[in-house]
């Protein structure tokens, strides 16, 4: 059961002026239910990304990343992008690869727009063949419904095992004009930062020159969907993806120092950390949604590094899981957290404004029934003040429950 997950009225996802979309149910994996998800822009729109790490990156992930060059060549636009869940189409080889082009071929040609102007994404299970025939056969229909107001139906397409669908929206004013923003995203177990198994999709009408977009897009991902973790793995098919309809009417963001880019990178910002957490507060098995702060510190990378020790641990997530205050379990992580001249006699620990350790040991006034009595809550925020510096960090995590190890048993089952 997601972990105090906010209702989500689809009448407040705002429509994004110059941007469609539409579903349909192809019997991509499972019959009944939606998994084929298309994306239209029209045309000007500019749209960058950043995807996975894994060196053993999907097919589709390839080929985003060589329509995106190509087209930046070119000076033409992204118009489409398609989505399938159920499958990945990772592990595939060239078959693979083959069928990701098919998929973009096959939508172009419907959509009466180039190949290379198509993103293709994946989302389920790795090392199976796609089953390109039946996502190729969805697509008509998912041209046919596409609506400017379809945000939460797209929510619901690109789910795996997601219990609910997850979209945000906002509305914010920069230089008198009304910026409309809003996004989906999906992911719920292999989530670890850089990226995550997790698919983003957030989309704006300002209208943004593409390489101040390809910053924009960096930044966001960094301050968001790069400081969440729920079990440490990174997957094969991470993408998370901006789009700039340009139809505000505000004047193109040309460049990274304006105030307007200021305004729309904090805009942009907060809706996908709102995003990012609903990853979190869904994972799979989650019982508490947990906050680690690591402040103190000489860099943001050792405060980092020191917030992905904890928030990675399996015995500390553990721990909270079973609301057992063995706390000595987070300082362990942060003395094995690569930090080669950390001096341990300078940090102190807090969960919630309870002192645990202080310089480095037992705080002599803590009491562990202050410790339970704040892992029994839902919501938790464990704070490392390091002492050498004034760096700080904050990550998102959740505990690890029996129903994470079933949720992945089952998972092809």
């Amino acid at each position: 059961m997601a972990v105090n997950f906010p209702s989500l009225d689809p009448a407040q996802l705002h429509p994004v002026p110059g941007v469609t979309l539409g579903w349909a149910e192809a019997n991509i994996r499972k019959p009944n239910r939606k998994d084929v998800l298309v994306i239209s822009l029209d045309d000007g729109a500019s749209v960058a990304g950043v995807f996975t790490s894994n060196r053993f990156c999907a097919a589709p992930v390839v080929l985003c990343r060589e329509h995106l060059q190509q087209t930046s060549a070119s000076g033409k636009s992204i118009r489409a992008l398609v989505v399938n869940t159920g499958n990945a189409n990772a592990g595939t080889g060239e078959s693979g690869l083959s069928h990701a082009r098919q998929t973009c071929a096959e939508l172009a040609r419907l959509a009466g727009i180039e190949a290379e102007q198509v993103l293709p994404f994946s989302t389920g299970v790795i090392l199976e063949p796609l089953p390109v025939e039946r996502l190729k056969a969805g697509l008509p229909a998912a041209l046919a419904n596409r609506q400017t107001a379809n945000w939460y139906n797209a929510a619901q397409a690109i789910m795996t095992t997601d219990t609910l669908p997850k979209a945000a929206s906002r509305q914010v004013q920069i230089d008198g004009h009304t910026i409309t923003l809003t996004g989906i995203s999906k992911g719920a177990g292999m989530i670890k930062p850089n990226m995550a198994t997790m698919l983003g999709f957030l989309a704006f009408d300002a209208a943004v020159e593409p390489s101040v977009l390809d910053t924009l897009v960096k930044s966001v991902a960094d301050r968001s969907f790069n400081c969440i973790t729920i079990d440490g793995d990174t997957s094969t098919n991470d993408s998370f993806i901006l789009i700039a309809s340009g139809k505000s009417g505000l004047p193109m963001i040309t460049s990274t120092d304006s105030p307007a880019y200021a305004a729309l990178l904090a805009a942009v910002t907060e809706v996908a950390q709102m995003l990012a957490q609903l990853i979190v507060r869904d994972g799979e098995g989650a019982t508490k949604f947990i906050t680690v702060q690591v402040e103190g510190g000489q860099t943001l990378a050792e405060c980092r590094q020191i917030a992905y020790a904890i928030g990675h641990s399996p015995l500390v997530k553990t721990a909270f899981y079973a609301s057992d205050p063995n706390l000595g379990r987070i300082l362990a992580a942060i003395g094995y957290a690569g930090i080669t001249d950390l001096d341990v006699g300078k940090i102190d620990l807090y969960l919630d404004d309870v002192l645990v350790a202080q310089a480095g040991g037992r705080n002599p006034a803590y009491r562990e029934e202050d410790g339970q009595r704040v892992m029994q809550q839902s919501e938790i925020t464990i704070r490392v003040v390091l002492g050498r510096g004034a760096a700080q960090a904050t990550i998102w995590t959740c505990d690890l429950s029996h129903d994470y190890v079933s949720i992945n048993a089952d998972y092809r089952s």
